[in-house]
């Protein structure tokens, strides 16, 4: 059972990872920051009770992300979250099946879905969203699988641009928003930058590709254990969960 935070937890740790996210956005080389505008918090609730994302929301978050498509519908519809948080805005953040597309979009309050990785996946949810919301476009990101880890979902960074151009070409009912990816869990930043990191000489490729200008094109990387150091090389939205709302219990 989910106890009270004390002495507004989740309000303290929110805070602290804006004024980190703030510090980082700021510490950018000219070049980078031309490019970036300031970067925006994904806050993920993953296994975490509807209480504390009342509370984040009380003290200014918008931006949650859910993985699992079934949270993601059962918060989204709550009706308590519903009256306390009209203006939320759900990024579905995990791997997303066809055969769950009209769960997803039919969830109130939906923003973005940040997993789209193939071909088949954009076509089918933009024929969801043509069915279900009508003249309605839906933002999405482009899943990029930059470290080559069979574990992850993703485009190969070779099909980005391919795929970029199948949804701009063919899929009238996405808006999309940038690219986003998932870095290694175990990179010591200490070494350098994390190579998986790599979305800058993607977007690149992809604007140059599509007549996009970079700007327009958000990265979306780094979570709880890197996103300052995300934001340092250009990420634009970062999904934050842990440091926010604390570990989450291990299922036993």
């Amino acid at each position: 059972m989910w106890r009270t935070m004390v002495d507004g937890e989740v309000a303290k740790a929110l805070k602290y990872v804006l004024e980190c996210m703030s510090t980082a956005a700021m510490a950018r080389t000219p070049n980078v920051a031309a490019l970036c505008p300031q970067p925006r918090l994904v806050a993920v609730t993953k296994t975490k009770p509807k209480e504390m994302i009342i509370e984040a929301y009380a003290a200014g978050q918008r931006h949650f992300g859910e993985n699992y498509v079934q949270e993601l519908v059962d918060k989204g519809n709550d009706a308590q979250i519903l009256t306390l948080c009209p203006d939320i805005k759900w990024h579905m953040i995990g791997h997303l099946q066809t055969n769950k597309i009209k769960k997803v979009i039919e969830v109130p309050n939906l923003f973005c879905i940040e997993t789209i990785d193939s071909i088949k996946l954009a076509t089918a949810v933009n024929s969801g969203v043509e069915k279900y919301l009508g003249n309605k476009k839906l933002k999405i990101y482009v899943q990029v699988n930059t470290s080559d880890e069979q574990n992850k979902s993703g485009v190969d960074a070779d099909h980005v641009n391919e795929l970029v151009g199948h949804v701009l070409q063919n899929c009238a009912h996405l808006d999309l928003v940038g690219l986003m990816t998932i870095g290694a869990f175990d990179h010591d930043l200490s070494e350098g930058p994390n190579p998986d990191f790599q979305l800058l000489k993607c977007r690149a490729s992809v604007c140059e590709s599509h007549c996009l200008e970079p700007k327009d094109v958000e990265l979306s990387m780094g979570m709880s254990n890197d996103f300052e150091h995300a934001i340092l090389v250009g990420s634009t939205n970062v999904r934050v969960g842990s440091t926010i709302f604390g570990a989450r219990a291990i299922k036993k």
